[in-house]
């Protein structure tokens, strides 16, 4: 079985080094991890070849309405989903949202969780501003890149 840890560094590299797909194979292990519209897919098969995964065609539609929202909404800036998941505007049902609109977030502020392969992510502002608008439902699936919430910034 693959390290979580291993995996998540992974996608932190290809989000780094814009890298739309990774295909790691030793004796025992192959992983394939695509980004950009598609699942993260882990696979852990013998050495022999295996056939790439096919993409999701349900899944490249999903991402594509929220895009239009921000373009209308001057000044404002997106924080986008570093990963395909499930998006968690609260820790849990019994706490209140992370962030509301009107609320003043700062670079460190979580904003949401999101679910990725039974871990939940703690997503950071990574910038100051109000919150403008929630652009997800809780417990809607997200993908890659897709605008979670617009912030004013200060």
């Amino acid at each position: 079985m693959i390290d979580i840890r291993k995996l998540k560094e992974l996608v932190r590299l290809m989000v780094a080094n814009d890298l739309s797909e990774l295909d790691l194979r030793d004796e025992q292990q192959q992983v394939t991890v695509k980004r950009g519209g598609q699942p993260v897919v882990q696979q852990l098969a013998p050495a022999a070849p295996v056939a790439p995964a096919a993409p999701v065609a349900a899944a490249a539609p999903a991402a594509p309405p929220a895009a239009p929202e921000p373009a209308a909404d001057d000044g404002l800036v997106p924080i986008e989903s570093p990963m395909v998941g499930t998006f968690y505007a609260k820790p849990n049902p019994d706490k209140p949202n992370f962030v509301s609109v009107g609320d003043s977030i700062g670079p460190d502020s979580v904003v949401c969780l999101i679910e990725a392969m039974k871990i939940f992510n703690e997503i950071k502002a990574e910038r100051s501003g109000t919150v403008a608008k929630v652009l997800v439902e809780n417990g809607d699936a997200v993908e890659f890149g897709q605008p979670l919430l617009l912030i004013k910034p200060e």
